[in-house]
């Protein structure tokens, strides 16, 4: 895939086939990915939890928050969740800053998710301290972001951004539609 097909194709998606598995050796390979990629400083100061057993997945769904521009929906429902996931953390015994380094491995992860036919979801909003006391993390690991994984079971498409509103929305088909700003309007 060339990238910008991988770009374009790299979209968030929320509702999984949540009984197909993403392997642990697939999770560690997208892990590598973020390793290889750059860091502030090269100070390299990431760690990760990979999760795929549905256990653990079910103490990591609580503590994250879905879709927000859809507020009559909560998230996936149960069958429909994430078969896995990465929780990116910061070790403060390293860095007590870690600038974008947690974007720019995300962005590595998922693209190579997309290129092994699996699909994601960056979340932020999260509940920080429960999911860190949930996953028994140690003092000095600061949750970043948590990559919801699996095998996508919608379809997300890109349309340009109309009158302004970048809010994304989901049809009568249930399809999930992102609205994007036109590239004329972003280069000054």
């Amino acid at each position: 895939m060339r990238l910008q097909e991988l770009v374009r194709n790299t979209r968030s998606y929320r509702r999984f086939y949540q009984d197909k598995q993403i392997s642990r050796e697939d999770l560690s390979e997208l892990v590598e990915l973020a390793r290889l990629s750059a860091s502030g400083s090269n100070k390299q100061a990431l760690k990760f939890v990979i999760l795929n057993e549905k256990e653990k997945c079910e103490t990591v769904f609580p503590s994250t928050a879905w879709a927000g521009f859809i507020k009559e929906w909560d998230g996936p429902a149960e069958g429909e969740r994430p078969s896995a996931y990465i929780v990116i953390l910061g070790d403060k015994e390293i860095s007590n800053s870690f600038g974008v380094d947690h974007g720019i491995a995300a962005q590595s992860i998922m693209l190579g998710a997309t290129e092994k036919g699996f699909g994601g979801c960056m979340i932020a909003s999260l509940k920080r301290e429960k999911l860190k006391k949930d996953l028994k993390l140690p003092e000095h690991h600061e949750v970043l972001l948590v990559l919801a994984l699996g095998y996508p079971s919608e379809k997300v498409v890109i349309e340009e951004v109309e009158n302004g509103n970048i809010k994304y929305w989901r049809d009568e088909d249930d399809v999930h539609h992102v609205p994007k700003r036109r590239l004329d309007d972003l280069i000054l």
